[in-house]
């Protein structure tokens, strides 16, 4: 393969690496842009996705990123670096122990790759649903790094905590999630047999939820259905009870007042808007964006408006860095 090609199938597919947990966990990465570049962007996804949920978004960003801008107090596209990795026990990352299927074990998954892959230079965080969670839990576990190297969020459908209290999770319970645990170790094949039954009775349903109110690309309906139709049961089961109990709402003030932004759709019944609303009031430096008719996939579903917001962000990260120096930090 000449090096043009290979470059072309990296600028397409991105860069693969592996990081190694702190635990030996394999986490699958992929990395877009020039290892130097002044930023570097990490997203986080939500729990049942993987890289490719990102897929729609990142294809917008590298159209307003790809190429060269000029001007003074611009910055250049290629300055601009993209980082994804799935999850433990998602997409191609591997599998561990159900005990470690925690949102704090995740934000410590973020902070290896972060470590391997983002050694130096200043950070945007970006996360989905539970990749919004990770990103919170991580500001918690490692809060010298907020105003340091993380300058700027991106929490998209995301919540601080209360996520049984309105919209599907009210659904959710302890007892519920600890039997259906039990069942999943204990007859496996079983489960994923019930599981593929109810995937065909409940695809309905669940098209209506993440994809909100207008009429979606069938295309992004089917990304995000085999994402989750893909993620072994064991996965999808053990992560609920880190989900249910999680609570970073009196963490958020460690947050400071960095450029933050809190995005969500106004049709999102998984997470509905009120939580982003809830957020965005205690995060000094954020700016609310709601997508009306949007549903809990907004990224996928509106990924050419969620990518200018995210542009509008990084326009408000750069221009922080540049006002106050390499040394900038906010965070209280």
């Amino acid at each position: 393969m000449s090096t043009t090609t290979a470059r072309r199938a990296a600028d397409h597919d991105g860069h693969r690496i592996t990081v190694s947990a702190d635990d030996g966990t394999p986490i699958a990465v992929r990395t877009f842009g020039a290892d130097d570049a002044q930023l570097t962007v990490v997203f986080a996804h939500g729990h049942c996705l993987r890289t490719e949920s990102w897929s729609f978004l990142r294809d917008q960003l590298q159209r307003h990123w790809g190429t060269a801008i000029g001007g003074a107090g611009e910055y250049h596209g290629s300055d601009v670096r993209m980082v994804f990795y799935d999850h433990r026990g998602h997409g191609e990352s591997g599998v561990a122990h159900p005990s470690t299927y925690t949102i704090d074990q995740l934000g410590h998954d973020l902070d290896a790759v972060l470590r391997s892959v983002v050694p130096t230079g200043p950070i945007v965080l970006i996360g989905h649903s539970m990749g919004a969670m990770v990103t919170l839990a991580y500001s918690r576990l490692f809060p010298a790094t907020i105003g340091t190297r993380v300058v700027g969020l991106c929490l998209i459908a995301g919540a601080a905590n209360g996520i049984t209290e309105v919209g599907l999770g009210r659904f959710l319970n302890r007892r519920a999630v600890n039997s259906l645990q039990f069942a999943v170790l204990r007859a496996p094949r079983l489960m994923q047999a019930s599981k593929r039954l109810s995937r065909r009775i409940l695809e309905p349903i669940t098209r209506e939820a993440n994809m909100g109110t207008r009429r979606t690309n069938p295309r992004m309906v089917a990304v995000a259905a085999a994402m989750m139709n893909d993620t072994p049961l064991l996965t999808m089961s053990s992560f609920l009870t880190s989900m249910i109990a999680f609570d970073e709402s009196a963490s958020l003030h460690q947050l400071g007042s960095i450029p933050a932004l809190v995005l969500a759709g106004s049709a999102d019944i998984v997470v509905p808007f009120a939580h982003s609303v809830v957020l965005a009031s205690q995060l000094a430096g954020s700016q609310l964006v709601r997508l009306e008719g949007a549903g809990h996939s907004v990224h996928l579903e509106r990924a050419e408006e969620v990518a200018s917001s995210i542009v509008a962000l990084v326009d408000r990260v750069i221009a922080a860095i540049d006002g106050h120096g390499p040394g900038y930090a906010t965070a209280s």
